[in-house]
């Protein structure tokens, strides 16, 4: 292991000697036939892909350099972040299988556990969202074949004890695994907390600029290994040498990108949590908030995403902060350079076990802008959220 920090490792797999005269950046691939001098190395990956589907040489040095940062034995990459969940769901779970979950998970992948999973034999429970560990491992059954976190959680962003998880699943012969996203392979690093499964959606903080769809798989455990790599293989999921190209350039630059948007992500909290219209910023860096004990002991820094629960409010006057901003721009995903906001409430209707809120909840990612031009831009949505509470 280099004793080099993760942002000098990130841009010193580039410039390593010992490689000949070539480019900083690896050259774009864009090839689906790879040819042989001799039939007898046909199928000998030794000097290289045999095939387009086994990816070029962005591939293979961002696979490296994401393995790198996770502490992993290998990692694997995917078209999207959800194929990054969906996958090692698919590789290590079988009919008749039980997956443990709380009821925040990212709704995709509820979807695809209560419906594609469902459908095929493997049931799922979701616990409440702000399940402790201990009441996360106490559900853990004779059919539970995975725990499946993410912490913080979508949308309400309640933390967990991973690594008392991760321990005891081990103790029991359950796989663990982990959407980490919003810590990014960065400021939490799952597979030495004891994690089995690290993923995350490299379209967010990774490729750091919304122009690329794709996601990340690290494991340590050779035979997690094995069968997530063969569930590839089986697929047939490919990621273009281009998106490969431009999510490794990213990769250089995550640690400035995101220290800085995590710095300003709390200057944004701590504004918001001072508003009248605001009862509460669900942010788990901001002292105070949901989780803030357990980021403050297990994360070296923050994405920039949070919840917002406005005081009351009706899904109109949420829709009318929304109209009002002009820096904030309307869309899903996060993690790019810019800040985006959404209108959530409706989706918590959806849990089990559905939050109590005392109002509208809005998602807010803070992108590279000047914080104090945000603010100013949430000045006026908030006071568009007034005006629309107190029409007739």
């Amino acid at each position: 292991m280099s004793p080099h920090s993760d942002r000098t490792r990130l841009i010193s797999s580039a410039t390593r000697r010992g490689q000949g005269r070539r480019p900083v950046n690896p050259p774009v691939e864009r090839a689906s036939t790879m040819l042989s001098d001799r039939a007898a190395v046909m199928r000998d990956n030794a000097d290289g892909p045999t095939y387009g589907l086994d990816g070029g040489a962005a591939a293979r040095q961002l696979r490296a350099a994401l393995a790198d940062l996770e502490a992993a034995e290998d990692a694997f990459i995917v078209p999207s972040g959800l194929a990054a969940v969906t996958v090692p769901l698919l590789a290590l779970t079988r009919p008749g299988d039980e997956v443990i979950t709380t009821d925040a998970l990212y709704g995709p992948s509820r979807r695809f556990l209560s419906r594609y999973q469902a459908a095929r034999g493997v049931t799922s429970r979701f616990l409440p969202a702000d399940a402790d560990a201990e009441t996360v491992i106490a559900a853990i059954g004779p059919r539970t074949r995975l725990v499946l976190m993410e912490s913080p959680a979508s949308l309400t962003f309640e933390m967990i004890d991973v690594e008392a998880v991760a321990r005891a699943c081990r103790e029991r012969g359950v796989l663990s695994m982990i959407d980490n996203t919003w810590g990014a392979g960065l400021a939490f690093k799952p597979l030495a907390h004891g994690v089995d499964v690290s993923v995350q959606a490299l379209t967010k903080y990774v490729s750091g600029h919304s122009d690329v769809l794709m996601g990340g798989i690290a494991v340590t455990d050779s035979a997690c290994r094995r069968a997530i790599a063969d569930t590839i293989e089986d697929l047939g999921w490919h990621v273009s040498p281009d998106d490969a190209w431009l999510a490794l350039r990213g990769l250089r630059t995550l640690p400035l990108r995101y220290a800085e948007q995590g710095r300003a992500g709390l200057i944004i909290a701590e504004w918001l949590q001072a508003r009248p219209e605001v009862s509460r910023v669900l942010y788990p860096p901001l002292p105070g908030s949901v989780g803030h004990e357990l980021w403050t002991r297990d994360f070296t820094g923050a994405a920039s995403l949070m919840g917002v629960v406005l005081k009351g409010g009706t899904e109109a006057a949420g829709q009318a902060l929304l109209d009002a901003l002009s820096l904030f721009g309307m869309g899903y995903s996060w993690g790019g350079f810019e800040s985006l906001i959404t209108h959530e409430t409706h989706q918590t209707a959806y849990r089990v076990y559905p939050p109590a809120l005392e109002g509208e909840l809005i998602r807010l990612h803070v992108g590279l802008e000047d914080p104090s031009d945000l603010i100013a831009d949430l000045e006026r949505g908030l006071a568009a959220f007034r005006a629309a509470l107190t029409l007739p």
